[in-house]
């Protein structure tokens, strides 16, 4: 068994991905710098097998990945117009969050495809592709406005397949029990043993159709919210950068051919670019993939992302989630326990939402992150204790792990991020 690993090993991923290895048979593997444990394979980990294909591996977020795309604007264009401002467009025209509907809805030809999805189950799940196409999760995804060390403003996006492409795993993870693909799989442990279909399986056919299809949604999705966002900034993209990070691609290595299944990285081949995201509050990266020894033994992969060094539930504490009624208006913020009228918008109707009520405190001062950021010139728009800097390693640290595998293009700061806001719960999350 041999793993390249890049940076401090952590023990209980480096077990999962050694799991996950010896259940199929992989003779090789790697641990990017951002790692931390997942569910099941761990995120940042990458493995190929030559005979089989995880929907564990792959994940619940077919296809996550980051988009980036560089404009002909300035800083100083920006401050004309105030990217507060711009923020609050962003905001009111993409929709954030779980299951949420899309404010603006848009048209795609992977729609059609979905309503004549290979793999017949999937078809079901068309209206639901619909009206979520270009909506962001929750959790680690954004929509930001970015500066370059050139002055530049960039948008970058982070987000997947929503609940077309959660709805796809879970189905295939409850047919691997023998359930049908509507029914609820068994709940297992994060580290639970992979689910493995052998490739030349019906199972395995179908997953790999299923998958795809889901990672052309996920696409499709970044390319619709970029495509508003340059609209609001009434820009153009001189230059775009796509690609994600849970999937399985089919790729040839040290003369033999796998199935690579990456969750939470990136291929990073020689010449290829990525867009790597850090936290709320640093630096992001353009870099592309360079040749090498350790390149090689890599896989070719790269980080998605700075990596987790702190849990969601030890930042922001452990709260309940529990159904109340929200007003439908996009401005207010009031919730109710019962079905009943606004009273500031009475026309506007009310719709079930999960909310989060805090039980035990986190470790992270979230008003004092927001108020940090704030002096830092960045304005943020949603976004809670779990995705603060802190619970983040640094990515030049992650970066610099990887060494002459990898050469960082472009350096891009905050200016502007969006989130859903903390309090919004989202399985879809990674």
């Amino acid at each position: 068994m041999n793993i390249k690993t890049f940076g401090p090993v952590d023990q209980r991923s480096l077990e999962q991905l050694e799991r996950c290895m010896a259940a199929g048979d992989a003779e090789v593997g790697v641990l990017c710098a951002d790692h931390h444990p997942g569910y099941s394979q761990p995120i940042g980990g990458g493995i190929a097998y030559e005979g089989y294909i995880s929907p564990s591996g792959v994940g619940f977020d077919i296809g996550c990945g980051n988009k980036a795309a560089r404009t002909a604007l300035t800083r100083a264009d920006l401050d004309e117009r105030g990217v507060e401002t711009l923020m609050g467009e962003i905001t009111r025209r993409i929709s954030f969050g779980m299951g949420v509907a899309a404010q603006e809805r848009a048209d795609h030809p992977v729609l059609d495809r979905i309503a004549q999805a290979e793999f017949t189950p999937q078809r079901k799940l068309a209206q639901t592709a619909r009206a979520q196409l270009g909506t962001v999760g929750s959790g680690n995804h954004y929509v930001n406005l970015m500066g370059d060390e050139e002055g530049f403003v960039w948008v970058g996006v982070h987000f997947g397949s929503r609940g077309f492409g959660h709805k796809t795993a879970s189905g295939f993870l409850a047919l691997a029990q023998g359930l049908s693909f509507e029914a609820r799989a068994g709940v297992t442990g994060m580290d639970s043993p992979p689910v493995l279909f052998d490739v030349e399986s019906e199972l395995g056919q179908s997953y790999i159709a299923a998958m795809q299809l889901a990672g052309e949604y996920a696409y499709a999705g970044r390319d619709v919210v970029v495509s508003k966002v340059l609209e609001i900034l009434g820009a153009e993209a001189i230059h775009e950068v796509h690609n994600h990070h849970n999937f399985a691609w089919r790729e040839e290595h040290f003369g033999r051919t796998y199935w690579v299944i990456r969750k939470g990285c990136t291929p990073a081949r020689p010449g290829q670019e990525g867009f790597v995201g850090a936290s709320m509050g640093g630096e992001s990266a353009i870099l592309e993939g360079v040749e090498g020894a350790d390149a090689a033994e890599s896989l070719y992969s790269t980080v998605h992302g700075a990596g987790r060094v702190m849990s969601r539930t030890q930042a922001a504490g452990r709260v309940r989630r529990r159904k109340r009624w929200a007003c439908r208006n996009r401005d207010c913020d009031r919730v109710f326990d019962k079905n009943t009228r606004c009273p500031d918008h009475p026309q506007a109707g009310v719709q079930k939402v999960w909310v989060e009520e805090q039980l035990k405190r986190g470790v992270v001062d979230w008003p004092a992150v927001q108020a940090r950021l704030r002096a830092q010139g960045i304005v943020l728009v949603g976004g809670g204790a779990d995705e603060a800097p802190e619970v983040y390693k640094r990515l030049p640290d992650v970066l610099a792990a990887h060494g002459e595998t990898i050469r960082v293009k472009h350096t891009l700061r905050p200016l502007g991020v969006a989130m859903a806001g903390g309090d919004v719960y989202d399985p879809y999350k990674d």
